[in-house]
């Protein structure tokens, strides 16, 4: 009898191949890379932009884009409501009425923004009196009548794991923004040359999202009542109130640096978040948007959700951790080469709002976790002491430089993001076990005939 050796270098073929096989029919890692390959496109852009910015713009030009856009993010945020993300959780029976309450709701948000905004604009100006930032915060508000236009369609592209034209028309938008930025800022534009592109660019995502899905709303349909709304709103307010506290935490450092430390030193700290955090930011939002979904899909199914969810940690911990690492430890060398030695008082900085990201990729995984099990309003508690505990750290430490606010970030978010991180998953999965032993302990006590009702749906209640 004889026996066949497989050369080594054919075994190390079969895995890679096998391998290859299996990262192609991986749902997730395929919206994984699609989503990676757009925000790194975009990052690409954005180095170019950011150093066009950095050798042409006053540190001054940044701090007064740094208000507006800060004011921008606040107000923005409530366009990132969860009512979209309903559409993506609701069953089939149930999704098409979903989506016309939806449909209205968004507009009735969004409508609501625009005169927030408008409103703000001058009264803003005054406070920091400066006026030049009136104009475009008034401008920007018109951005949010986008939303509506085609947030129903990217929420159904979402539900069906196809995020192709998601990550096209982010890198789209963004692509085009940044190189209207460099060129603006050759012409002298000054605040308005970062600014302005984004205006330009909004009507970008609403083609490219809005016609990658046939969708429309009931024809005929009267703006009230609204079917189911107070479903969705229940659901929405806790994902909104995350987004407000998380947005707070990442823009609260900007106002409390602008107005002790003026805005000079803004213009300096602004651009070390901007070079430090925005690519980590960037790939962790863009991981959320295929992560949500993919979760979704068996979140009836707790043994099915369990191994998803440890899958997704283990990926997310062998791309974003070595990347945060790399980023922090090469700052000193690529910040005086690329954007020019008058920013290198920016590094220290840079290098700890870098590392300030460890813990963020396993943090956000946690909240789509709970956001499609239903229950986003766990993270909203947590969401809440981690914005009193970093506010007080800043106020405290914006007081003697952006140094120690730098690692007041650093601390703060690292210890506390790493707590939840670890406390969450054992908590939903615990609790699951436990609640699924004590219904099948209760069934086996009932009749056949009362046996049916679906246990990991009674098990999320």
């Amino acid at each position: 009898m004889t026996s066949t050796i497989v050369p080594q270098s054919k075994r190390w073929a079969n895995a890679i191949t096998n391998q290859l096989l299996w990262l192609k029919s991986n749902r997730l890692i395929r919206n994984l890379g699609t989503m990676g390959a757009a925000q790194l496109t975009i990052r690409f852009s954005r180095l170019f932009a950011t150093v066009m910015l950095s050798r042409l713009l006053l540190p001054q030009d940044y701090g007064l884009s740094a208000i507006v856009l800060t004011v921008y993010e606040f107000i923005s945020l409530f366009t990132r409501n969860g009512i979209a993300a309903k559409v993506v959780q609701a069953s089939d029976a149930e999704v098409e009425q979903v989506a016309n309450t939806a449909y209205r709701m968004t507009w009735i948000f969004c409508g609501g923004l625009v005169a927030v905004q408008l409103l703000l604009a001058v009264p803003i100006g005054w406070l920091y009196s400066d006026m030049r930032v009136a104009a475009p915060i008034a401008l920007m508000s018109f951005i949010y009548f986008a939303t509506p236009l085609c947030s129903m369609q990217g929420a159904f592209q979402q539900r069906e794991g196809r995020l192709g034209r998601f990550a096209f028309a982010s890198a789209a938008q963004v692509v085009v923004d940044n190189l209207l930025t460099a060129v603006f800022a050759l012409f002298g534009l000054g605040l308005w040359a970062i600014i302005l592109p984004k205006i330009l660019v909004a009507p970008i995502w609403v083609v490219v999202v809005r016609f990658g899905h046939p969708w429309r709303p009931q024809k005929n349909l009267p703006l009230l009542p609204m079917q189911g709304w107070k479903d969705i709103a229940r659901f929405s307010r806790s994902v909104l109130g995350v987004e407000l506290l998380t947005t707070l935490q990442a823009n609260i450092d900007n106002l409390l640096v602008g107005y002790f430390l003026g805005i000079q030193a803004l213009g300096i700290y602004y651009f070390a978040f901007n070079a430090g955090l925005g690519i980590t930011q960037g790939l962790i939002f863009a991981a959320g948007i295929a992560i949500y979904p993919h979760l979704c899909e068996v979140r009836s199914q707790p043994l099915a959700l369990r191994s998803r969810f440890r899958q997704t940690l283990r990926t997310m911990s062998l791309t974003m951790v070595p990347l945060i690492i790399l980023q922090a430890s090469f700052a000193p060398i690529y910040v005086p080469i690329i954007f020019g030695a008058k920013w290198a008082p920016a590094i220290p900085v840079l290098s700890l709002i870098c590392l300030s990201a460890l813990a963020r990729p396993f943090a956000a995984t946690c909240s789509q976790l709970l956001k499609a099990i239903g229950r986003p309003e766990i993270e909203l508690r947590w969401q809440l002491v981690n914005t009193i505990l970093l506010i007080a750290a800043l106020l405290v430490a914006a007081q003697f430089s952006i140094y120690w606010v730098g690692f007041a970030i650093f601390v703060i978010q690292t210890v506390f993001l790493s707590v939840f991180a670890i406390i969450i998953p054992s908590q939903v999965f615990n609790s699951n076990d436990a609640e699924t032993k004590n219904i099948n302990d209760k069934e086996k006590e009932m009749p056949t005939t009362d046996k049916g009702f679906d246990v990991a749906e009674t098990v999320w209640r």
